[in-house]
């Protein structure tokens, strides 16, 4: 995948040249992507550190409501609001 950035007009402008200690099989990884995608190395590296630091979506609140079958019969009737009230009022 490749992020779109300011390119400059020198490809050596804002660049820093750096050593990383890569664990032998990452890198190997890396390197086969880069060449199936036919970029180099560094280009490869850049698009997944641009990709990793890029902000992330926010995930959606999905609130999840458990529910449980009761065992007794209700109380009251709740289509009779004076039977309601008396229950209410008795607490």
């Amino acid at each position: 995948m490749v992020l779109p950035y300011q390119a400059a007009e020198n490809p050596a402008a804002g660049t820093m040249k750096t050593t990383l200690n890569l664990n032998d099989e990452v890198l190997r990884r890396c390197k086969q992507s880069a060449a199936r995608n036919g970029v180099t190395l560094t280009r490869f590296v850049e698009d997944a550190l641009r990709a990793k630091l890029a902000p992330q979506p926010k995930r959606r609140f999905r609130l999840r409501l458990l529910t449980v079958q009761g065992t007794r019969a209700p109380n009251v009737d709740i289509t009779d609001r004076d039977a309601l009230y008396d229950v209410i009022d008795r607490r």
